[in-house]
C-alpha cells in the first residue's frame, strides 16, 4: 500500500469514528427527565466528544497531507469547498457549543433536586440548530469527498 493509500485509509477511519461520534452526541444529550440523567448525559457526551475531536483533527491533517502530496487537489473545487466548510463549522464546534454545554453543566451541577431546571432544557434546545448545521455540513463533506462533483 502506498503512503497516499494509507493516508486515505486513516482519513476514512477518522471520518467514521469522528463523524459517528458527532452524530451520536445529540441523541445522548436529548432532554433528560431527571438531574441524574442530565449529569450522566453530560459525562457520556464528554467521553464521546474525544472521538469527535480526535477524528476531526486527524481528518484535517490527513486531508492537508494528501493535498501536499497531490497539489492538484488545491485546484479542485470539491477539495477547496471541503476545507472552507470544515473551517466554517469550527466556529460552532470550538466556540459556541462548548460554551453552551459548560453552561448546562454549571446549571445541573449546582441544582438541588431531581427535576431538570428549565434553564438547562432551554440551553439544550438552543443546541438543536447548531447540530443541524453540523450534521448537514458533515453530509455535504461526505458527498463532496465521495463523488468529487467539481
Amino acid at each position: 500500500m502506498s503512503i497516499y493509500g494509507l493516508l486515505v485509509l486513516v482519513h476514512v477511519i477518522a471520518a467514521v469514528a469522528g463523524l459517528g461520534a458527532s452524530f451520536s452526541m445529540p441523541v445522548v444529550m436529548r432532554t433528560p427527565e431527571t438531574s441524574h440523567q442530565a449529569k450522566f448525559s453530560l459525562d457520556l457526551s464528554k467521553k464521546i466528544e474525544t472521538f469527535a475531536k480526535v477524528g476531526s483533527i486527524v481528518l484535517l491533517i490527513t486531508g492537508l497531507i494528501m493535498g501536499i502530496i497531490n497539489p492538484y487537489l488545491f485546484k479542485t473545487g470539491w477539495y477547496i469547498a471541503s476545507i472552507v466548510i470544515y473551517i466554517g463549522v469550527q466556529f460552532i464546534v470550538a466556540g459556541i457549543m462548548p460554551k453552551k454545554v459548560k453552561q448546562m453543566a454549571e446549571i445541573i451541577h449546582s441544582h438541588e433536586g431531581e427535576d431538570v431546571p428549565e434553564s438547562y432544557g432551554k440551553i439544550n434546545s438552543e443546541l438543536k440548530p447548531y447540530n443541524i448545521i453540523l450534521h448537514s455540513s458533515a453530509i455535504i463533506l461526505i458527498i463532496l469527498m465521495s463523488i468529487k462533483p467539481f
